[in-house]
């Protein structure tokens, strides 16, 4: 009877604790709208926010991390922070908001694709994915703040990739699109490689062959699907620029941004991969007969060092992809 209590008590504390953090979500978006309001009037420079942007920011990302939830993508720290990014980067530019889609989506089904073989392989396999707050953050950290950056810039709204035009915005623009990209890439090749690769996978900094699921071993399949992965978030980035933004031919041509996207996922997948051969421990534990992230006494080391964990590796990837990238880009942006 009092396990009983203890159960019903914890549930209501997971209710009332998610109810406050909603809540403070909504008043976080209201007060984005409010001050957006006072700074259009203020300086003249800046366009409010509408009611209907500020609603479509609230009202979308709700329905699909309540959709994720149910489907077990996300746990229930992992749905508030999407809600969070989600809203963050809806309200800035729904070019953002689509990339995130393409992104959550395709790596949602990717992850619940092949589940019977990447358990055979993966220790730590958990059905569906269940993300939670860290993962979310971690790949959805940078771009957020980036968002953020982007409003203070230009404002909430849809803006052209010109960097003749637009420097700094055009390079949040791309860096907030390399960030969402890497992440694709390595989400791709980490849940593509492992079913259609009929190859051993060979470890990055030595080409060796090691077991599948050795963190820094890839595949040629792996690469593609990073390639295509950070395509397709790409993909999605320009179709909304394509149906949103005006005058886009007195800019800068747009259909490069597929192609950067598909090399940001490239990049992000192989730096990822770099960073995991070094900095994450690897090891063959012969009591499961699957590759491991601990130590222990049946455990035979393959490569690295427990220096950081799967989701530090994921963050400074997209972190570096997302400060060097769009440099290299505008220089061999076409004009």
């Amino acid at each position: 009877m009092t396990s009983d209590v203890e159960l019903v008590m914890k549930e209501s504390m997971k209710m009332m604790t998610d109810m406050m953090i909603l809540c403070a979500t909504l008043a976080l978006s209201l007060s984005f709208w409010i001050v957006s309001l006072a700074m259009s009037s203020v300086s003249g420079t800046l366009h409010p926010v509408s009611p209907w942007r500020w609603l479509f920011s609230i009202l979308v990302p709700l329905v699909l991390t309540l959709r994720a939830l149910k489907r077990r993508s996300l746990d229930r720290t992992g749905a508030i922070g999407a809600l969070m990014v989600g809203f963050v980067l809806t309200m800035a530019n729904y070019s953002f908001f689509s990339a995130l889609l393409a992104f959550f989506i395709s790596s949602s089904r990717l992850t619940r694709w092949g589940g019977e073989q990447k358990k055979k392989i993966d220790a730590d396999y958990k059905e569906g994915g269940q993300r939670n707050w860290v993962q979310v953050f971690c790949n959805g950290g940078v771009p957020a703040e980036l968002a953020l950056l982007y409003m203070i810039e230009v404002g909430p709204g849809e803006i052209p990739i010109d960097f003749s035009k637009q420097y700094s915005a055009s390079w949040m623009c791309l860096s907030l699109l390399g960030a969402l990209a890497c992440s694709a890439g390595d989400t791709w090749a980490s849940e593509v490689g492992p079913v259609l690769s009929q190859s051993q996978p060979k470890l990055i900094t030595t080409w060796e062959d090691v077991p599948a699921g050795t963190n820094g071993g890839v595949t040629p399949v792996g690469l593609v699907a990073s390639f295509l992965g950070g395509a397709t978030v790409g993909g999605a980035y320009f179709l909304t620029q394509l149906l949103l933004v005006g005058d886009l031919h007195q800019a800068d041509p747009q259909w490069p941004i597929v192609v950067y996207g598909g090399v940001a996922g490239l990049l992000g997948s192989m730096i990822d991969s770099f960073l995991g051969a070094h900095m994450q421990f690897s090891g063959f534990d012969s009591s499961i007969g699957k590759v491991v992230s601990y130590e222990s006494a049946t455990t035979r080391r393959i490569c690295g060092k427990p220096i950081l964990d799967n989701n530090a590796v994921n963050l400074f990837s997209s972190l570096l992809i997302a400060l060097f990238l769009p440099g290299l880009a505008w220089g061999a942006w076409p004009q």
